[in-house]
């Protein structure tokens, strides 16, 4: 569940640095059922192979976006995650090509996770 694998990284690397890269119990975006992450048939994250980077160039295509940009950790509370992909909808691609994160495109605050 998230509350113990949220848990076991608090005990692993402290409550700060879980929050960096971990959503809280309850906050996961995973339980919504609109994010996954590109996982390898070898339960590795995967962002470099060559069907994941088909994904990652097509995923606004099909109503997803990267959640979570590399310099946008200040906007979204989180470190960066190339492999979690967030589903939005038919506002995909303007999201995507504005190369905004979701707190600002939307206009809303993010977690006050990230330093």
């Amino acid at each position: 569940t998230q509350a113990k694998l949220y848990q076991d990284y608090v005990n692993q690397d402290g409550k700060e640095a879980a929050d960096r890269y971990s959503a809280r119990p309850g906050y996961s975006e995973h339980q919504t059922g609109l994010a996954f992450d590109l996982i390898g048939t070898d339960g590795d994250l995967v962002t470099e192979e060559k069907a994941a980077q088909w994904l990652l160039d097509h995923a606004a295509d099909y109503g997803f976006v990267v959640r979570y940009l590399k310099g946008k950790e200040k906007e979204t509370g989180y470190m960066a995650e190339e492999w979690h992909l967030r589903y939005v909808g038919k506002e995909a691609k303007e999201i995507a090509a504005s190369g905004l994160s979701l707190e600002e495109y939307y206009g809303f605050e993010g977690g006050d996770y990230v330093d």
